[in-house]
């Protein structure tokens, strides 16, 4: 599948469903390649009816000026890239409001799929292997 972006905007931002026990939100999250974890912000998380407070599970993060440690949460269903991912492990983490994002699509969102980005044409195209 073939998703068009707009690169003159810099970060390639992605409208993505997310799911929680209180409804849905669009979110708009940057494809960030150089982030081993899907990241949400607390309000995201918050309007969905999940409550990052309560998570039990802690991971370590280290962000561009420290090491923090942020909730797990698990997202009942994501939709972003034509990909559906259930009951899936988000870190909840506040991104500046100069990022201009709702969170980051993670490389553990993406594993399993060969993902191209053609800034010629301005696509993304993703498949997802068998193995």
């Amino acid at each position: 599948m073939k998703f068009p972006f707009g690169p003159e905007y810099g970060l390639i931002t992605i409208d993505t469903e997310i799911n929680g026990p209180s409804g849905s939100i669009i979110a708009r999250l940057a494809l960030d390649t150089g982030a081993t974890q899907t990241l949400l912000n607390a309000g995201v998380l918050s309007s969905i009816g999940l409550d990052a407070a309560l998570s039990l599970r802690r991971m370590e993060v280290t962000t561009g000026s420290s090491l923090e440690y942020s909730p797990v949460v698990d997202v009942p269903r994501i939709v972003c890239l034509g990909l559906i991912r259930q009951s899936f492990p988000v870190l909840c983490h506040t991104l500046p409001p100069s990022a201009g994002v709702d969170g980051l699509i993670g490389l553990d969102f993406l594993r399993g799929c060969k993902l191209s980005i053609d800034f010629v044409d301005s696509t993304i195209e993703i498949q997802t292997l068998t193995i």
